[in-house]
C-alpha cells in the first residue's frame, strides 16, 4: 500500500468549485486525470477549518463497490452531501442534525428499508402503467406548447423543466396553481450555487448566508406538507401524499421532521433530476441529425436514448458516504470515521466501463452506468423516471421533424445536482 495521495490545491478546487460543474468538458478532463493518477485521494482545504477532508474516489468499480457496501460506507452520521463546517454548524443549530432535511437519503439501516417500503410498491412499474394515460396527455400539451412557441425555443424553459415537475406534483396531488412555488423552493435548495437559478443573489453570499436561505426553503415547505398530510388524512386517495401521510413504521406514524423530508426528497429529486436528463438527451440530439432521424423511424431505440441520457448527464453528481471500519480502497487505507465522496459524474466517464464516454451512444450495451445509485439507496423512482422520459420523447418524435442547436446551452453551477440550465434550440414541426 502507497503514502497517502493527496490532490494537489488546483485540482482539488475544482472538485468543490459549482463553477467547474458548469464548464462539462474542462470538469471530465480534470476527472479523467485525477482517475488516472490518483483514482482515490484526499481532498484537503486550502483554508484550515473550512470543510471536513474526504477522500474522492473517481473510478466506476470503487464507486459501486461503496453503493453496494452500505455496513462498511454509511450515509450517517456525517452530511451525505458535500457541505462547508459553518453550513453544518448552522444546520446543527438550526435542526439539531448535519442535514437541513432528514430524508430516505440520510437513512442507514434499520431505519432506512422500512422507510423506503412504505413507498417503493407505488414506484414500482405494474403500479406506474396506471399513470400512462395522464403521461401521455401531459406529454403531447406539452410538446404541442413548444411547437406553438417556435421556431426558436428554450427546450429547459418549456418541455424539461416544466413536464416532470408537473409529473411529481400530480403524484404528490400538488395542484398546478402552487407548482411556481415548487420551483423556486427546489432552486433555493439544489440550485443555491447557480445565480440564474436560485434567483436570490445567492452566488454572492456566505455559506451561511446561503444555508439561511435553504433553511428557509425547507421551512415553507415543510409547513405546506403538513397541511397536504393533514389532508391526506382526513380524505385518502391513491397518490403518493396519501401513503406517507397515512404510514406506520414499528406500528407508529412517521415523525413530523420525517413525514416533511420524506414529502420534500419526493418533491424535489424527483423533477430535478429528469429536468437534467430529459434536456441531455435532446441537447444531444440536436447535434446528431442522423441519430434523431434513426429513432424517429424506429422507437425501439428509445430506451437506449433515455439510458445514455441518464449516464452521459449524471444529474446527481455525488453523495457523500462515512468509512464505519477500516478498509483498503484504491491502494488507500481509509480509516473508520473518514469521508467519502463518491463522485458519480467520473465513475460514469470511466473508460475502463465505457468506451469512448463523452459519446453519446444510444446504443451503448451494456449501459451499467450509477446516475441512480446502486444497492440499498438506489433511486427509489428510477422506473418513474424512464418512464417519464419515454412517454415524452414519443410525443417529441411524433410532433417534431427535425432540430437543431439555436444558441450554446448553458450548465447549472451546482456540485449535487447538475445539468442544463437552458438549451436553445430551431424547432421543426412533422
Amino acid at each position: 500500500m502507497s503514502g497517502e495521495a493527496v490532490l494537489p490545491g488546483d485540482l482539488a478546487r475544482r472538485v468543490i468549485d459549482p463553477h467547474a460543474y458548469a464548464a462539462w468538458d474542462g470538469l471530465l478532463d480534470t476527472f479523467d486525470h485525477i482517475r488516472a493518477n490518483t483514482p482515490v485521494a484526499k481532498v484537503q482545504p486550502d483554508t484550515p477549518g473550512l470543510f471536513d477532508p474526504f477522500w474522492l474516489v473517481t473510478r466506476y468499480d470503487d464507486v459501486m463497490r461503496i453503493s453496494k457496501d452500505n455496513a462498511a460506507f454509511l450515509n450517517n452520521p456525517r452530511p451525505v452531501v458535500f457541505s462547508f463546517n459553518q453550513a453544518i454548524a448552522f444546520s446543527r443549530a438550526a435542526t439539531g442534525s448535519n442535514m437541513l432535511v432528514d430524508s430516505l437519503v440520510v437513512f442507514d439501516a434499520p431505519i432506512h428499508p422500512k422507510y423506503r417500503k412504505l413507498t417503493q410498491e407505488w414506484f414500482m412499474p405494474r403500479n406506474l402503467a396506471r399513470l400512462e394515460g395522464e403521461l401521455r396527455a401531459l406529454a403531447a400539451a406539452t410538446v404541442d406548447r413548444m411547437i406553438a412557441a417556435g421556431p426558436e425555443v428554450d427546450f429547459v424553459k418549456l418541455v424539461s423543466g416544466p413536464y416532470p415537475l408537473r409529473v411529481v406534483m400530480q403524484i404528490l396531488g400538488v395542484p398546478p396553481e402552487d407548482e411556481p412555488r415548487m420551483q423556486m423552493l427546489t432552486q433555493q435548495l439544489f440550485g443555491g450555487q447557480d445565480k440564474d437559478l436560485s434567483g436570490s443573489g445567492m452566488d454572492k453570499m456566505t455559506p451561511e448566508q446561503v444555508v439561511q436561505i435553504v433553511a428557509g426553503a425547507v421551512k415553507t415547505f415543510e409547513g405546506y406538507f403538513a397541511q397536504l398530510a393533514e389532508a391526506r388524512r382526513r380524505n385518502p386517495t391513491g397518490d403518493v401524499a396519501s401513503v406517507i401521510a397515512n404510514a406506520l413504521v414499528d406500528g407508529q406514524p412517521l415523525p413530523p421532521r420525517d413525514m416533511a423530508g420524506y414529502y420534500i426528497i419526493v418533491a424535489t429529486a424527483g423533477h430535478d433530476t429528469t429536468s437534467a436528463s430529459t434536456a441531455g438527451a435532446m441537447q444531444a440530439l440536436s447535434v446528431d441529425p442522423e441519430q434523431f432521424a434513426r429513432v424517429r423511424a424506429d422507437r425501439s431505440l428509445l430506451p437506449g436514448i433515455v439510458e445514455e441520457a441518464i449516464r452521459w448527464t449524471t444529474p446527481v453528481q455525488h453523495f457523500m458516504r462515512t468509512a464505519a471500519e477500516d478498509v483498503e480502497l484504491g491502494g488507500q487505507a481509509i480509516k473508520k470515521g473518514d469521508w467519502l465522496m463518491i463522485n458519480y459524474v467520473a465513475a460514469n466517464h470511466d473508460p475502463a466501463q465505457f468506451p469512448d464516454p463523452r459519446r453519446f451512444d444510444a446504443a451503448r450495451s451494456p449501459n451499467r452506468h450509477l446516475a441512480f445509485g446502486a444497492g440499498a439507496h438506489q433511486c427509489l423512482g428510477l422506473h418513474l423516471a424512464r418512464l417519464e422520459m419515454r412517454i415524452l420523447f414519443e410525443a417529441l418524435l411524433d410532433r417534431v421533424a427535425a432540430v437543431e442547436p439555436a444558441g450554446e446551452a448553458k450548465r447549472a453551477s451546482s456540485t449535487f445536482v447538475g445539468g442544463l440550465k437552458s438549451l436553445p434550440l430551431r424547432v421543426t414541426p412533422a
